[in-house]
């Protein structure tokens, strides 16, 4: 660990009285800050900590309001900065994140290998296995959404909270636009794109307990679909339009009017045949088989295209040099 760079742990508080203690009194001596953010919280975290926990490195911000976990973090990002910190750890104070990986996954950015890092719960296949199966599946459809709408395709478990940031990269972030709720994690891995940040996944195992999750299914399954189709129209509109403009930028439109043109095309003409009771011209088949082939094939050179685009030079380096 490089002793030279100040590391600090946020954790956003949220009903978490009965485990925010053990949480705390977990994390090592490589951590120099620890930002607790009541988030109005109904059982008083906040006042929990700051009677019960000696440690002379927490510090407790407290919410008049509600602002969801994304707006705790934002609070604590924010306080911590002000203090100096060059790593932020996210840490949630329910007890399924182990504080001793705040090494590994600090790690990366330490070696300036990556700008921000996250925990990835599906590389042990014992510990996928450990997991609750509704989980398991919502992570996976989570995955495929967070792929195509962030860009980083080679990023798993997009809902992963226990992550780290450099602060050089946090800074260049629009903290103000990103989501305070729960689709926090998700709308930061969009916005990482956009200023080009380097994301690593670090291999964890979580810890299931006897906690709740706050976090409604029937929620996600209809609010987090909208939000990733948004921000991938975003994305695609600021890296392929706005900012660049390469091969992959007539690909998608051409591929896109051929798709539409072609599905079009076949549904009328297989409506017209059925009424006149005979078969479509072979010409009309292959010209409509022609659309739709050409239209896959842009598609897919398209998203090979977009999945070889991920960031790969860190642009916390370049603070790293001017220091």
């Amino acid at each position: 660990m490089n002793r030279s760079k100040r590391i600090a742990v946020v954790i956003p508080a949220f009903k978490v009285a009965n485990k925010i203690l053990d949480v705390i009194s977990n994390i090592g001596p490589e951590v120099n800050l620890i930002v607790v953010v009541d988030d109005c919280c109904p059982e008083f975290s906040g006042d929990l900590v700051k009677t019960g926990c000696r440690d002379s490195r927490v510090e407790v911000q407290i919410h008049e309001k509600n602002k969801g976990v994304g707006g705790a973090m934002i609070t604590g990002y924010l306080y911590a900065l002000e203090k100096g910190a060059d790593i932020i750890i996210k840490l949630d104070g329910d007890g399924q994140m182990n504080p001793a990986l705040i090494g590994s996954i600090a790690d990366p950015i330490l070696k300036g290998e990556a700008d921000y890092v996250k925990g990835n719960r599906f590389f042990n296949v014992q510990a996928i296995l450990r997991m609750p199966k509704i989980r398991i599946f919502g992570n996976l459809v989570l995955s495929f959404f967070s792929k195509v709408s962030t860009g980083y395709w080679h990023v798993f478990d997009p809902n992963n909270g226990f992550t780290a940031i450099h602060a050089s990269t946090l800074k260049q972030l629009p903290l103000e636009k990103i989501s305070n709720r729960y689709f926090f994690e998700s709308d930061m891995l969009f916005r990482l794109n956009l200023v080009r940040a380097v994301i690593a996944d670090v291999p964890m195992d979580a810890v299931y307990g006897d906690e709740k999750s706050n976090l409604s299914i029937l929620r996600t399954l209809f609010e987090f679909p909208f939000k990733h189709s948004r921000n991938f129209i975003k994305r695609i509109a600021y890296s392929y339009y706005l900012r660049d403009f390469t091969l992959a930028s007539l690909e998608l439109p051409a591929g896109l009017v051929l798709l539409v043109t072609g599905s079009i095309a076949a549904l009328y003409n297989w409506i017209h045949s059925a009424n006149l009771n005979q078969a479509t011209p072979t010409g009309t088949l292959i010209l409509i088989a022609m659309m739709l082939l050409s239209s896959i094939q842009l598609l897919l050179s398209f998203a090979s295209f977009d999945m070889q685009s991920s960031p790969k030079k860190p642009i916390s380096n370049f603070d790293r040099i001017r220091d």
